[in-house]
């Protein structure tokens, strides 16, 4: 009996031996019998010398044997842009993977493309996974765009040429500082020949002028974005595009991460940001998107000359503000400041200012928003006791509107001017579930302050949570615009005429896509 159980035991031994000695005569190879969850892996638009994001390729065995990929690599070898990972491992070339029976395994692939021909702009970059050898080779494609772009950032060789600069303080009255490098003489004139990456802030020197001409795509970093200081100046000379998809004219500013899972993602950059002592800035055609803070404005009360003047742009996804103005004076017309984390548009430390033909409409949908898509005071917010000037803010045929009940909010502290005016203006303003109401500020009978207003209504928007503040056949804005105001602006924000009915806000009614 002993014998035979020592018979058994050696034989059990021998196999298990032999079973942990030999794992090549599990496997069967391949053969051609994978299957893919693509058969081409397409990697979003990069920047040239910029990682791509990680993209997720599945590798199948659909059969009922364990198998072994004999080889996986690149066609173009190790020159390749593409950079592999199979299974948690890193590398170009892999040899001898298993895959069990009805199972998978992943790789990931990742690109940094180098374009080193100056006078190409664009490249399409392709490549191939290969699996196994011929005659079984299977293959899957790759393809990534990569653009070449003109990079600007602080020289990390020379910290004098390093700035620290305070943007701005926040609510709890802490300072927000970034780092800011001062542009050269080569670089005030943007256009549109290449894209512009900005890492820091791009600060415009004493006495210059920063010049963007029509179709200029300018991609911030995270934490940057451009300031315009004392006594120096920013030009923006967007046109009206004849695509309104592509909007071949229009200057655009959003960040610089251009995968699609990134294009309405808020906060993303800083802001721009326009100093006290800076006059006769002006914008037209400006797109600004997924900032922190779209533009800030902050102006002098001793200062007679306009900050900004600002025509025919759109500020949306900011993650605070899309436009606040800080006793700045700014005359705007055919604008939309969409939505925003707290407020669309703040006015406060009082100022001069002017709007007309704007949506101002705040259908923030990221999360709870405490602001009102407009608020307008005489004060600080992080000081209420200092009171400024607010000599006008004047809104005409203007939409204020939003996905809450109230969407103005109005402050002063009742010793210094607060002049304000809403003529042929539809206001969101729910009058039976706010308080304010019996607070003289919003008593929308007083004609001094408001004039031809509506107080709710359809707007009939196309897409209101996508930033889409076209306005439908249906729309009770429609025709309430006053003519001798839209005579100063004639054609719309997309270049339809207004004459002879104008109606409110940025947009002419048309008829919505089918």
């Amino acid at each position: 009996m002993r014998l035979r159980i020592l018979i058994i035991l050696s034989a059990l031994f021998t196999l298990l031996w032999s079973t942990s000695c030999r794992k090549d005569f599990e496997y069967a190879e391949s053969n051609g019998h994978l299957s893919f969850s693509r058969d081409t892996v397409y990697l979003d638009t990069v920047f040239s010398n910029i990682g791509s994001s990680t993209y997720t390729l599945k590798v199948y065995n659909d059969t009922k044997d364990d198998i072994i990929i004999p080889n996986i690599s690149l066609r173009n070898g190790n020159e390749s842009y593409y950079r592999l990972n199979v299974d948690g491992v890193a590398g170009k070339e892999f040899v001898d993977t298993p895959i069990y029976a009805e199972d998978s395994l992943f790789v990931f692939v990742e690109t940094t493309i180098d374009i080193t021909d100056n006078s190409i702009n664009e490249l399409l970059y392709t490549d191939a996974i290969l699996f196994d050898n011929a005659p079984f080779q299977q293959t899957v494609e790759l393809v990534t765009l990569a653009k070449d772009a003109i990079f600007l950032f602080p020289d990390d060789t020379n910290e004098n040429a390093i700035e620290t600069i305070v943007l701005y303080n926040d609510e709890t009255g802490n300072p927000i500082a970034v780092n800011g490098f001062e542009l050269s003489d080569n670089h005030l004139n943007f256009t549109k020949e290449k894209s512009y990456v900005i890492y820091g802030y791009a600060i415009v020197p004493n006495g210059k002028e920063l010049i963007i001409e029509p179709g200029t795509r300018v991609h911030f970093h995270e934490n940057s974005g451009i300031l315009v200081q004392e006594e120096s100046t920013l030009t923006i000379n967007g046109e009206l595009s004849s695509n309104n998809s592509l909007l071949e004219n229009e200057v655009i500013f959003e960040g610089d991460r251009l995968e699609p899972e990134f294009e309405n993602i808020s906060g993303q950059w800083g802001a721009i940001w326009i100093s006290s002592g800076s006059i006769n800035n002006i914008i037209n055609h400006l797109t600004i998107k997924n900032a922190e803070l779209g533009l800030y404005v902050e102006g002098q009360a001793t200062e007679a000359a306009q900050t900004l003047i600002i025509t025919n742009s759109r500020i949306f996804n900011s993650s605070r503000y899309n436009l606040w103005g800080r006793n700045a004076k700014i005359d705007a017309s055919n604008i939309v400041l969409g939505a925003a984390g707290n407020s669309s548009l703040v006015i406060e430390n009082g100022g001069s200012y002017s709007f007309t033909h704007a949506t101002i409409a705040n259908y923030w949908n990221k999360g709870f928003r405490f602001n009102t898509s407009l608020s307008i005071s005489n004060t600080s917010k992080t000081n209420v006791e200092n009171g400024f000037d607010l000599l006008n803010a004047d809104f005409k045929n203007c939409i204020i509107d939003g996905n809450s009940s109230n969407e103005i909010s109005l402050e002063t502290n009742s010793q210094n001017i607060f002049n304000y005016t809403f003529q042929n203006c539809f206001i969101r303003f729910n009058e039976n579930q706010s308080s304010s109401f019996e607070n003289s500020l919003y008593n929308f009978e007083n004609d001094e302050y408001y004039f031809n207003v509506i107080l709710s209504g359809e707007l009939d928007y196309f897409q209101p949570f996508d930033n889409d503040y076209r306005i439908g056949l249906n729309s009770d804005a429609i025709n309430k615009g006053d003519k001798n105001t839209a005579i100063s602006t004639p054609f719309d924000i997309i270049g339809s005429t207004r004459l002879p009915n104008p109606d409110l806000g940025a947009f002419q009614a048309i008829e919505k896509d089918l």
